[in-house]
């Protein structure tokens, strides 16, 4: 079961065609597994509908998973997911939300290269940072959630800076005066270039809010993660750690996991 933020209004571009193409994606992974999905507001595809029909039996120890596709804690959407639990009386285990994950660093590191920003090796994706107006030297790594998604983001910024040898810092993209702070941090270091990479799977955060931030810094903006076979590995481990605490089955690692088969939706991410 995946959890999608808000609101499910049909459109391909919007959150319902995230759920599709994650459910999708988790199914390459999880071939055995029914996947469903349902967002967290709205009146069309709600949770609720995707968790009918899952109340407790005898003879299943839990009748299904749902992972949050967030990459931090949300609280407003962690109220929804159990606030929906609790009215359909499904007997299902809410994992942790995808992130933090060393892998997000990785799915980043693509965005900032698929839009000019960074270069990327693409069989190691190591950047090198070249003398171009094109290339950034200061990232902002977007998150939204508080505290504990600034965190998460943190871990994630840590893990690009590594990669890309440049400055890279977290950032709660709700929080004006935090993310006013984090550019100065940026312009002090000497960043001329910034931009802004938010670490978010894509309907918790409005494109229009991060537009408005990166037009008053003067900063560009790479994608989201959106849908991708990355952050649907991520899902498959979240859903094996979940059996494991039942004693079904063993969580695999990430190299572990058999690459996907079949998927049409970003097969690189």
């Amino acid at each position: 079961m995946l959890a999608v933020p808000g609101a499910i209004d049909g459109d391909p571009d919007t959150s319902g065609g995230i759920g599709r193409q994650m459910a999708d994606l988790v199914r390459a992974y999880r071939p055995e597994v029914g996947i469903r999905f349902g967002g967290t507001a709205g009146d069309r595809h709600h949770l609720t509908e995707a968790l009918a029909g899952l109340e407790p039996t005898d003879d299943h120890p839990l009748r299904g998973v749902v992972v949050p596709l967030l990459t931090a804690p949300h609280a407003p959407t962690a109220a929804a997911i159990h606030d929906a639990v609790r009215r359909t009386g499904a007997d299902v285990r809410v994992t942790e939300a995808l992130g933090p994950h060393p892998m997000l660093a990785e799915v980043l590191h693509l965005r900032l290269a698929e839009a000019g920003f960074v270069r990327a090796d693409r069989m190691r994706l190591i950047s090198v940072v070249a003398p171009s107006t094109s290339m950034t030297d200061g990232v902002v790594v977007g998150a939204v959630g508080g505290t504990d998604a600034v965190n998460a983001a943190g871990v994630t910024a840590v893990l690009l800076a590594a990669r890309l040898g440049i400055t890279v810092l977290p950032a709660d993209l709700d929080d004006d005066a935090a993310v006013a702070e984090v550019f100065g941090q940026l312009r002090d270091a000497g960043c001329t270039r910034p931009v802004i990479a938010p670490s978010v799977v894509g309907p918790e955060c409005p494109e229009s809010r991060v537009a408005e931030l990166a037009r008053r810094h003067g900063a560009r903006v790479s994608a989201p993660l959106g849908a991708g076979s990355t952050l649907a590995k991520i899902a498959a481990l979240r859903y094996a750690e979940v059996l494991n605490t039942l004693g079904v089955e063993t969580p695999p690692t990430a190299d572990q996991l058999p690459a996907p088969v079949g998927s049409r939706h970003r097969p690189g991410s």
